[in-house]
C-alpha cells in the first residue's frame, strides 16, 4: 500500500469506486461543507475538495478536507500550482498528512485572469507533471526537491491522482498526455466531464491498446446537467468541455418542467455505459452546487450500498 487511503483500498480491490467533488464556501462558514457532506457521506469513497476553482477565491482544500474527515468522509486534497512555489507545495503536502490527509490530485490551476483577482499574480513554479513527481519523490524516496531527506517513516503516504481531458485538441495527443502523467508517477487519474461518450470510448481504447489501463486507475468524470442553458453554457463557455448538440436535444425535448430530471437520467445513462467499458475503475461525480442529488443518482446507479475493504 502506497497511502493506506480507503480509495487506494478499493481500486486495488477491483471495486468500481464513486468520488465526490466538494466546492467550499467563498466565506470561512464551516456549515457549508458540513452540510454538503450529508449528502455525500455513505455515497461516494471520497471527495475532492476543490482548490480555489475557476480561480475564485475560497475555504482552503485543506481546510475543507480536515471538516470532511470531521464528519466521517474521506478527502482528496486537490493542489494548484497557479498559487503556490515549490517551497509552499512541499510545505502544505507535509501538514496535509500530518493532519491525515491520504490522497491528492495534482492540478495545474486555472489561470488568474478566470476568477475574481485577475490583477494578481500567478506562480507556476512547478507544473502539474512536476508536481505528481514532487509528491512522488517525497514518498517513495523520503527527499524533499532540495535533496532533504526525511526520517523512515516521516515521509507523507499520499494515494496520488491527476486530472485529464480526453476531449481537448489535439485529440490525438491527449492519451500520451495521460501516458506522461502516469510516467511521472500518478496512481488514478479523474477524467473532464464526459458527454461525448464515443469520443471518451476512443480514447480509452487507446488508453487500453497501449496498456495505459493496467498502470492507473481512471475515474470518468459525470455532472448532471440542470437544464438547456447550462448546456449551452458548458458546450461554448467552458475550455476542454465537449457537448454534442444530440444531449442538448436529449434535454430540450424533457417535458416542461423536466429537464434537470432528464438531466439525471442522462447522467444514470453514462454510469451504465461506463461499467461496461474496459479500463475504467470508477467514476468522479461532480455535482456542483447541487450535492443533495448525489444520494438519488448513486442509488438509482444501482451503486449502494458502497463496499468496504
Amino acid at each position: 500500500m502506497k497511502s493506506d487511503s480507503n480509495l487506494e483500498k478499493l481500486l486495488n480491490a477491483g471495486q468500481f469506486v464513486i468520488t465526490g467533488e466538494c466546492g467550499p464556501p467563498r466565506s470561512s462558514n464551516a456549515e457549508v461543507v458540513r452540510e454538503k457532506a450529508k449528502y455525500l457521506k455513505n455515497h461516494v469513497d471520497a471527495v475532492n475538495v476543490t482548490d480555489n476553482q475557476t480561480s475564485v477565491v475560497r475555504m482552503s482544500s485543506l481546510a475543507g478536507c480536515l471538516i470532511l474527515q470531521q464528519e466521517g468522509i474521506e478527502a482528496n486534497m486537490q493542489m494548484v500550482c497557479r498559487d503556490r512555489n515549490r517551497i509552499a507545495i512541499q510545505s502544505d503536502i507535509l501538514g496535509a498528512t500530518s493532519l491525515g490527509i491520504r490522497n491528492m490530485l495534482c492540478l495545474s490551476g486555472d489561470h488568474q485572469k478566470f476568477g475574481d483577482h485577475p490583477e494578481s499574480k500567478n506562480v507556476f513554479d512547478l507544473d502539474s507533471i512536476q508536481l505528481i513527481q514532487t509528491v512522488k519523490m517525497m514518498r517513495d524516496e523520503r527527499k524533499l526537491i532540495s535533496g532533504q531527506e526525511m526520517e523512515e517513516g516521516t515521509e507523507p503516504r499520499l494515494f496520488i491522482g491527476a486530472a485529464v481531458n480526453p476531449f481537448a485538441d489535439p485529440f490525438e495527443f491527449r492519451v500520451h498526455r495521460l501516458a506522461m502523467k502516469i510516467a511521472a508517477g500518478v496512481d488514478f487519474v479523474q477524467t473532464q466531464c464526459i458527454y461525448n461518450m464515443d469520443k471518451f470510448r476512443e480514447y480509452m481504447k487507446q488508453a487500453y491498446d497501449m496498456g495505459l489501463t493496467e498502470k492507473v486507475y481512471i475515474l470518468a468524470g459525470i455532472t448532471p446537467m440542470k437544464s438547456v442553458g447550462m448546456a449551452r453554457y458548458m458546450q461554448r463557455s467552458v475550455p476542454g468541455m465537449d457537448v454534442p448538440e444530440e444531449v442538448i436535444s436529449r434535454l430540450r425535448g424533457a417535458e416542461k418542467g423536466s429537464q434537470a430530471q432528464e438531466g439525471i437520467k442522462i447522467a444514470l445513462d453514462q454510469i451504465q455505459e461506463l461499467k461496461e467499458i474496459p479500463g475504467v475503475a470508477g467514476v468522479h461525480l461532480m455535482a456542483i452546487e447541487w450535492e443533495e442529488k448525489v444520494p438519488e443518482i448513486v442509488e438509482a446507479a444501482g451503486l449502494l450500498p458502497r463496499p468496504t475493504v
